[in-house]
């Protein structure tokens, strides 16, 4: 199974999506909520490239993206391939 990181805050729709396409596929992650932990702010911009919005997704320490991203790549089947990989 890979590991999974999602990065969130509290009031976040798009967080939400993510958070059910994944549970969907059946899959676990580790969620690391910002609201939460506002110290791994900056965790978050050295590992998504200075990406600042939520969610940022990491399948296995890759950066997926944000939720768009991750839908894009289900819509692509290129989702499963990674999550089976």
């Amino acid at each position: 199974m890979p590991k999974i990181e999602i990065y969130t805050k509290d009031i976040c729709p798009y967080c939400t999506l993510a958070k059910n396409l994944l549970k969907a596929k059946e899959q676990v992650w580790e969620e690391i909520n910002l609201s939460e932990n506002p110290e791994r702010t900056e965790e978050m911009l050295k590992r998504c490239n200075g990406r600042m919005t939520v969610p940022e997704i990491l399948i296995d320490d890759e950066l997926i993206g944000g939720y768009d991203d991750l839908a894009a790549l289900n819509q692509s089947g290129e989702l499963d391939r990674i999550l089976n990989s």
